[in-house]
């Protein structure tokens, strides 16, 4: 079981800031060694190697005493890992075209296209929206830091459409209030796998990491985080079928891994899907449809971003001409 500092509910999930995470071993991980465990907790790209180095510095204790690499895990076991600060980044704005959808001295929305990542990392730090975005504005809110400015949520880089960033602290702190109260609307257009058979429904099943592969997430009653989808068919095609997907919550990875639940993966998912055959470099998926309160006015603003070009020829493929 793992217990974060930082709960980010929205599309995906944003690595956590300098701090201490904390876990309980469940019987899962009972007579698991704890460098591993926690390389595995971790997010990706955090190496076994570098948590060993972590414990040897003191930074890991159990129960409140430090341990050693090989410490072998018990169940209920308190796991606590002061988290170092990130390397530096050197995150520079690039003139890298953006679509801008609405922008005022608060808040910018963009259709992000498929394939950008939308923050920097440590060994990325070009080439993403975030890099974009300090060109365009140049006034970004800092509650993020340096990695992720302005930065309230995210989309997966493979799924292109609608994200809002944040220009100044007080718009930053008045949208991720809106985002954890889950009044921002967040509409989703995806092809499906399979003929989906009612003509709307929701998917309420809770989501958390997978045992067996950490990059990935699941449907698990075992401490998984409540998640919640709501969806309605537009057109159902022989084999597949178009979908408008609302989020409720918005866990990791949470329509896709909805999809999959419930036996219709999205075409094209690398992850979760069936197979990798698609058009689409990556999964059909776009967030079609933002909308949410302006931080300092009040106004009750919404956008539509319409289906990039490679959705379009997908959905022409199946024998439909795109909405």
């Amino acid at each position: 079981m793992m217990n974060r500092p930082h709960d980010w509910e929205e599309d995906e999930e944003l690595p956590e800031e300098e701090g201490v995470l904390y876990w309980v071993a469940d019987a899962d991980t009972d007579g698991e060694r704890i460098d591993k465990a926690i390389s595995e907790w971790m997010e990706e790209g955090v190496s076994r190697s570098q948590v060993q180095q972590w414990i040897k510095d003191g930074r890991v204790t159990v129960g409140g005493k430090a341990v050693k690499p090989n410490y072998r895990l018990a169940e209920n076991d308190e796991i606590a890992l002061i988290v170092p600060e990130p390397e530096s980044v050197d995150v520079l704005p690039e003139n890298i075209p953006l679509d801008v959808v609405y922008e005022d001295s608060d808040v910018i929305v963009v259709n992000k296209p498929r394939g950008m990542v939308v923050h920097p990392a440590p060994g990325h730090s070009s080439g993403t929206l975030v890099n974009a975005l300090l060109y365009h504005c140049r006034d970004l809110s800092g509650i993020n830091g340096e990695l992720r400015p302005g930065i309230v949520h995210r989309i997966d880089k493979d799924t292109s459409g609608l994200l809002m960033a944040a220009k100044n602290d007080l718009a930053h702190a008045g949208l991720s209030a809106q985002l954890k109260a889950h009044t921002v609307t967040r509409k989703y257009i995806a092809v499906v796998e399979g003929v989906v058979q009612h003509d709307q429904g929701t998917v309420d099943a809770p989501i958390g990491r997978d045992k067996h592969d950490r990059k990935m997430f699941t449907v698990t009653w075992h401490n998984g985080k409540p998640s919640v989808t709501h969806f309605a068919v537009l057109k159902r095609f022989p084999r597949q079928t178009m979908l408008e997907l609302q989020l409720e919550t918005g866990r990791t990875h949470q329509i896709r891994v909805h999809m999959k639940f419930i036996g219709h993966p999205l075409v094209g998912d690398p992850m979760y899907g069936k197979t990798k055959r698609s058009v689409i470099q990556g999964q059909a998926l776009h967030a079609a449809t933002l909308g949410f309160t302006h931080p300092r006015t009040g106004e009750q603003l919404e956008f539509e971003a319409p289906l990039p070009d490679d959705m379009k020829l997908l959905i022409k493929q199946l024998g439909e001409e795109p909405l």
